[in-house]
C-alpha cells in the first residue's frame, strides 16, 4: 500500500512537468525575441520600446525600413515615393521572381529600399532606407533607380539627403545591371554635391560590397551604428590576399572610426537627436 502511494505521487509529478502539445501551441509566434549575440530572451513588445537594442548586451538588432521611419520621423510627416517600381527578371534567373514576390509579402515593401520625404524635428529631408529583410538588402536595378530618384528629388528641392545603408552588396541575379547602379547613384550624388547640399550617410549592419564602394562611403558626414559590419570584400578573401591575420574588430564601425573612415558611431537611441543637431547646424536658418 505504501509503495502504491509513492507510485501515485511519482506519476502525478511526471504528468505535471511535461507540457501538453496544446499548451505549446498557445504561445503566439513572434511574442518573444532572442538576442543573436547574448541569447537573452525578451518580449518583442519590450524590445520595440528600446528600438530593437538588446537591454542586456546593447546589441543592435536589424530593423525594418518602416521601424526606422517610426523611430526617426515626426509623426505623420513621412511620405513614401516610387512605390510603383517593381523588380522584373531581366536575366530569366531561375526562381528569382518567386523570391522577390515572397520578400515583398514578408516586408510590405516593393523592393529592398524605402524612399520618401519626411521631417526630423521639423527639418524636411529626403531619405532612402535600405531593408536587409528583402533579399539581404542587395542592390538590383530597382533599388538603384529608387535611390537615384531620391537623390534627384533632394537635388530638385534643395534639401538634405539621408541614406540608411543595410546591404550585402550587388544583386547577383541581375548581373551587370546590378553593378551599373554603383555608377548611377554616384553620378547623381556628384550632381547633388555640386549644389552644395548636405548628404548624411548612415551605415548599419551590414554595409558591404558595392554599396560600401559607392554611395554609402561618400557622405558629407558618415556615421554608423555600433558594431556594424562595414567593408567591401569579406574577411577571409582579404586575409588570403594579403596573407595576414586581420584584427578581431576589423571592418566594424569602431575600427573604421579609429582609422578615420567615419565621423561618428552613434547609438540608435541617440540617432534622431544627432541627425536633428546636424541638420540644425548645416541648414540655412538653423538655430
Amino acid at each position: 500500500m505504501i509503495r502504491d502511494i509513492f507510485m501515485k505521487n511519482k506519476k502525478k509529478k511526471t504528468t505535471m512537468t511535461i507540457p501538453s502539445t496544446d499548451a505549446k501551441n498557445d504561445v503566439p509566434e513572434g511574442i518573444m525575441t532572442k538576442c543573436p549575440k547574448c541569447k537573452h530572451i525578451i518580449l518583442t513588445k519590450d524590445l520595440m520600446k528600446t528600438m530593437k537594442v538588446c537591454p542586456k548586451c546593447d546589441h543592435h538588432l536589424k530593423m525594418t525600413a518602416y521601424e526606422r521611419v517610426n523611430c526617426l520621423f515626426d509623426e505623420g510627416s513621412f511620405e513614401s515615393m516610387d512605390d510603383h517600381l517593381k523588380t522584373e527578371n531581366p536575366l530569366n534567373f531561375p526562381g528569382y521572381t518567386e523570391k522577390v514576390e515572397s520578400d515583398a509579402k514578408k516586408t510590405g515593401l516593393n523592393e529592398a529600399v524605402l524612399t520618401g520625404t519626411g521631417k526630423i524635428d521639423g527639418h524636411v529631408v529626403v531619405v532612402a532606407i535600405m531593408d536587409s529583410h528583402f533579399r539581404m538588402g542587395s542592390m538590383g536595378s530597382v533599388v538603384g533607380e529608387k535611390i537615384t530618384r531620391a537623390i534627384e528629388k533632394a537635388t530638385g528641392l534643395g534639401i538634405p539627403l539621408i541614406i540608411f545603408s543595410a546591404s550585402g552588396g550587388a544583386r547577383m541575379q541581375e548581373g551587370v545591371l546590378s553593378l551599373m547602379q554603383m555608377a548611377k547613384t554616384s553620378v547623381a550624388l556628384k550632381r547633388y554635391a555640386e549644389k552644395g547640399l548636405l548628404f548624411i550617410s548612415v551605415m548599419t549592419h551590414p554595409t558591404t560590397g558595392g554599396i560600401s564602394a559607392s554611395f554609402a562611403s561618400v557622405g558629407d558626414i558618415n556615421i554608423a551604428e555600433p558594431k556594424a559590419l562595414i567593408g567591401f570584400a569579406g574577411r577571409r578573401v582579404i586575409e588570403q590576399t594579403v596573407r595576414e591575420k586581420l584584427p578581431d574588430d576589423f571592418q566594424t564601425a569602431e575600427f573604421l572610426l579609429e582609422h578615420g573612415q567615419l565621423d561618428a558611431v552613434v547609438h540608435r537611441a541617440e540617432m534622431k537627436k544627432i541627425l536633428s543637431r546636424i541638420l540644425r547646424l548645416h541648414v540655412k536658418g538653423g538655430n
